[in-house]
């Protein structure tokens, strides 16, 4: 579960809620008709620009990247100096089982392709083609998040318009300019609201997110190519503590000399 992201989205959405409160009552806030113009529009033109499977499979990656999370990068760099260590004294074969048994499928992936003997050119290319397409759907996902935040502001200011469309049609009731403004302005405020607390942040965090992962996979990927080649666990732990930032590498080796 990522704590910040819910933190958050609590914040952001209980500021505003607050902050709605204290000037009067929430129910002036709430209008069905600008909802259904800012949701309806922004979910038919996204659909219009992707298509379908890809607008769905967006709410799968989202909720895979907000609610897993992946092996600190110091995690993974143990584990390929163990399976290093075992490879040098047992010889790859001996990796079988702890292959079967990992729980990451990219670095089990690996694991198995290596202790199958294949090709190191042909197993980093099949590797790398893996990491690609795993980047090249979360690329999809902020694609879409992005039209979403772009798109629903300005379906708040159509639905604004269309308000005072009808508003100025009835200009000769002056009691009904008012509460007919209030509710002309509220599809703009639900398009900034969905746009900057939902869409644009969440783009952002797959953003991250993704990055994070890529990292991760390039890691694997050069922790197996490194026991392939038949690195000691030293030569591998050098190769990946480069993966990692300066603080984070200063912690792991100081984990290390305690062990």
């Amino acid at each position: 579960m990522d704590l910040a992201t819910i933190i958050g989205i609590i914040a952001g959405v209980g500021l505003i809620i607050t902050a709605i409160l204290q000037g009067g009552s929430a129910g002036a806030f709430i209008d069905v008709k600008s909802v259904l113009i800012v949701l309806g529009g922004t979910m038919a033109a996204t659909l219009i620009s992707f298509p379908i499977k890809t607008v769905f499979s967006v709410f799968n990656i989202v909720k895979k990247t907000f609610l897993h999370k992946d092996a600190a990068s110091s995690d993974v760099i143990k584990a390929m100096i163990n399976y290093a260590e075992k490879a040098r004294k047992e010889g790859m074969l001996s990796l079988e089982q702890e292959a079967e048994n990992e729980p990451d499928t990219f670095l089990k992936k690996g694991l198995m392709l290596a202790v199958d003997g294949t090709e190191s050119e042909l197993l980093s290319r099949i590797m790398e083609n893996e990491l690609g397409a795993v980047e090249s759907r979360h690329n999809i996902g902020r694609s879409v998040l992005d039209t979403m935040g772009t798109l629903s502001p300005a379906f708040g200011m159509i639905g604004t318009l269309v308000g005072l469309v009808q508003m100025l049609a009835n200009m000769n009731d002056p009691s009904s300019i008012g509460p007919g403004m209030a509710v002309a302005l509220l599809t703009t405020f639900y398009g900034a609201f969905m746009a900057n607390v939902f869409f644009i942040p969440m783009s952002e965090k797959l953003k991250n997110r993704s990055k994070d992962e890529v990292m991760r996979m390039e890691l694997i990927l050069e922790g197996i190519m490194s026991i392939k080649a038949g690195d000691t666990p030293r030569v591998v732990s050098e190769k990946l503590k480069s993966f990692i930032a300066p603080k984070e590498k200063k912690q792991f080796e100081q984990e290390q000399e305690r062990d």
